[in-house]
């Protein structure tokens, strides 16, 4: 877990740093992840491609992949709990009930439209929410992800019923970006008596081992005089 290792490194380093704005739970500045709006059809926006659908059917394909990232947030972001992302995550289930009904339906649709017999067009459906689920993997950017996923949750428990569909298209550009590694964005390197210490780096599990950095595996940290 990447928490304890940015903790212990916090706690030698508080007394080094200058006063910072307040921020979410991980990091004093996290990255801004924001993107613009999307529709579904730009590469990786909806997991797995869905040649030939409509306007509708790929809005409906950000909606189940926006319920799905959340989905996977409220089991694997529970190390956390002021995230909140399983309270958020079932009541957006009950908040947008019938939008997400529909967007299934709709889905269903496209499927059984795009193949051969109603059977292969709901196998592929199956298919492709797996795909969907497994796409939102957290290995890299667990930290990101949890943080994302945690303030869309948060809008999506006050958005009015009917706009959860906007959400995703305003919102999934920045989740899939989150799934990658990101680090602390307000101190990159640390100065501590005339050296500069880089920050390591806390996303990636490679360079870890029981919450201790790893030299022969990442290299050692770059430290310069002033």
């Amino acid at each position: 877990m990447l928490v304890p290792r940015i903790v212990s490194m916090l706690a030698v380093s508080a007394g080094l740093l200058a006063a910072a704005p307040a921020s979410a739970q991980f990091f004093m500045k996290p990255a801004n992840l924001a993107g613009g709006r999307v529709t579904g059809a730009e590469p990786g926006m909806t997991g797995p491609a869905l040649p030939g659908a409509t306007g509708e059917e790929l809005r409906a394909a950000l909606v189940w992949n926006l319920r799905a990232a959340l989905n996977v947030a409220a089991l694997q972001c529970q190390f956390e709990p002021t995230l909140l992302t399983l309270g958020n995550y079932n009541a957006v289930l009950d908040d947008h009930e019938a939008e997400l009904r529909e967007s299934y339906a709709t889905l269903e649709k496209y499927f059984i439209r795009t193949n051969k017999t109603k059977k292969l067009g709901q196998t592929e459906l199956d298919k492709f929410g797996t795909r969907v689920y497994s796409g939102f993997s957290t290995v890299s950017g667990q930290l990101s992800f949890c943080q994302t996923a945690a303030a869309i949750g948060h809008d999506a428990v006050f958005a009015r019923r009917g706009t959860f569909g906007d959400l995703a298209h305003d919102r999934m550009r920045e989740l899939r970006a989150s799934l990658a590694s990101w680090g602390e964005q307000f101190r990159r390197t640390i100065n501590y008596q005339g050296l500069t210490y880089a920050m390591p780096p806390f996303g990636n599990d490679k360079c870890w081992r029981k919450n201790s950095y790893q030299v022969k595996k990442c290299g050692a940290l770059h430290v310069a005089a002033r």
